[in-house]
């Protein structure tokens, strides 16, 4: 079937697995032709197992003519070198979040992006989810009024053996944590449905819970982009972990976002509702969520290379987000007590 579009993998290890499933659900039009990993051996390619052999030749996935992008779903702080390697071979770029482990490095992969002409998606799934969605649409259309207040909550779990794998939590490896590489999903929803001006007041600690390098709480307090409150809180010492939350008070109603469920409830007394099965990965078994969202996502990121249009999460929305992060941790550090 030659005229599917090809797509290599790179990066097989746990966070591939929605991704792969993704793929297969969309074989009939989507060809994963290359899995690239160190590991050969030892990888597993869940529904592509012994359909496809594993390599650790990114140069030959690379040099395939039916090649058209890349999805790059390793550890962030190889993200910039294989983005550089992706853009040079003409390849466009699905990439894992976040971006890479600094806003140098993130906003490097953007410029890259940029000027190679190149389309740069970023896996945020959570604007996919269909409760998102209209949520969104009822922001959009004014039925919601005007926004009054927002809140933004993921209170989730993880176990210390989570952390005590190599490069968990680390600054070297992931950047950061709970922010950079858990709340980040939801963050990312939250700016796009009510933007984010400043951060006024934030506090980030590692608990007791939790021997890491990098933070596993934060909290702060917000502007939104129309001037009105938010508040932020992000963790992962919050046993067994719970469904991560949006909250947003509008002029005409009040809506409600946890996991993938939506609730409204309008002053006319009129309400709106949406729910959604399967698990968000809150809890110690991360991967417990169903992978429809990243099959939403890739969809609309493969229609962008093919309509020539922008995905619906760009390499600047995700640097958006970073910065945010970067803000809250700022200052978190500014509002700390001297010596």
């Amino acid at each position: 079937m030659s005229h599917r579009f090809g797509i290599a993998l790179v990066g097989i290890g746990p966070g591939a697995v929605p991704h792969l499933q993704s793929l297969f659900d969309l074989r009939d039009t989507i060809e994963l032709r290359h899995a690239v990993t160190r590991r050969p051996a030892l990888a597993n390619l869940g529904p592509f197992q012994g359909m496809l052999t594993p390599s650790a030749d990114l140069q030959a996935a690379l040099a395939d003519p039916r090649v058209a992008a890349v999805i790059v779903a390793t550890p962030p702080a190889s993200h910039l070198e294989l983005a550089t390697q992706v853009f040079a071979a003409g390849k466009h770029l699905l990439l894992e979040k976040p971006l890479d482990i600094s806003l140098t490095r993130a906003q490097a992969i953007v410029d890259l992006a940029r000027t190679s002409d190149l389309r740069l998606g970023v896996v945020l799934q959570h604007r996919f989810r269909p409760g998102a969605l209209a949520l969104q649409d009822a922001l959009a259309s004014g039925r919601l009024g005007t926004v009054q207040a927002a809140s933004v909550r993921v209170p989730w779990w993880r176990p210390q053996s989570y952390y005590d794998q190599a490069g968990r939590g680390t600054l070297a490896r992931d950047g950061g944590g709970v922010l950079l590489t858990q709340a980040i999903h939801s963050l990312d929803l939250f700016c796009a449905l009510v933007g984010v001006r400043s951060v006024l007041a934030a506090q980030v600690i590692t608990t007791g819970l939790h021997r890491m390098e990098t933070e596993d709480y934060a909290s702060a307090l917000l502007t939104l982009a129309n001037g009105a409150p938010g508040q932020l809180l992000a963790t992962t010492a919050m046993r067994p972990g719970r469904p991560e939350c949006i909250e947003i008070i509008g002029s005409l109603g009040s809506a409600v976002l946890e996991g993938g469920s939506l609730q409204i409830d309008f002053v006319d007394g009129q309400t709106q509702q949406h729910k959604a099965q399967g698990g968000t990965g809150s809890g110690a078994n991360i991967m417990d969520f169903p992978n429809d969202d990243h099959r939403a996502l890739l969809q609309d990121f493969v229609d962008a290379v093919t309509q020539n249009r922008a995905p619906r999460v760009t390499g600047l929305d995700a640097l958006h987000t970073q910065q945010l992060i970067e803000q809250v941790l700022e200052r978190a550090a500014a509002n700390q007590p001297g010596p």
